[in-house]
């Protein structure tokens, strides 16, 4: 996973406090700020409970190994699996219960060139959609796919997500920093670990 800290600013354009996260990390609040990041094959998770107006967004890409893509479970769909439950836990720390999340999903553009015939950005949105409908955290609303990458603010007082497709080039920031996280995570063996809070439903 990423290891930098999200970076946190003044949003000029919303007048608000802003966290930015980068792939590989998750940001989790309450109150009345913006979790902001930008998406182009990476897929982000925006879970709120509507209850506590507690939310949360990761930003996450499985590896390229095509071989782990045949079922959730593999190897390196632990790195999905991270992704979701670190927030998911760290939404409970403060406060939220599993039970009245729902869920936002957004990301999985076919931006990455060079790939071949591995489409990573769908790879990514069976993924989480098929996490998500096992948790039985309800998808309220997604963007997925296409062929464009993503802007997003994710507000957690309110639950609101506003978006904003943006057109890349090669070499483009976005581009490039998904292009730097698959390789890492191609070279790491597992997700790390996590603490697996019990389900009571």
């Amino acid at each position: 996973m990423e290891g930098s800290v999200p970076i946190r600013y003044f949003d000029r354009d919303f007048q608000i406090e802003a966290v930015k996260i980068l792939p590989g990390q998750y940001y989790a609040a309450t109150g009345d700020a913006a979790i902001t990041t930008v998406l182009g094959s990476c897929v982000s998770t925006c879970l709120w409970d509507p209850a506590q107006r507690i939310g949360g967004m990761n930003h996450f890409m499985l590896p390229g190994d095509t071989d782990a893509f045949a079922s959730p479970v593999k190897a390196s769909a632990r790195f999905g699996v991270y992704a979701m439950e670190v927030l998911i836990n760290e939404m409970i720390h403060l406060g939220a219960d599993r039970r009245r999340m729902v869920a936002k999903v957004f990301g999985g553009g076919r931006v990455l060139q060079g790939f071949g015939s591995l489409d990573v950005g769908a790879k990514n949105c069976q993924f989480v959609l098929e996490f998500l409908a096992t948790e039985c955290i309800p998808v309220v609303a997604h963007d997925l796919l296409d062929v464009y990458a993503r802007k997003l603010h994710f507000f957690p007082q309110t639950g609101k997500v506003q978006l904003k497709k943006l057109h890349i080039l090669p070499n483009d920031t976005v581009q490039r920093r998904e292009r730097e996280y698959m390789s890492k995570l191609d070279q790491t063996p597992g997700g790390g670990e996590v603490e697996i809070f019990a389900r009571t439903r």
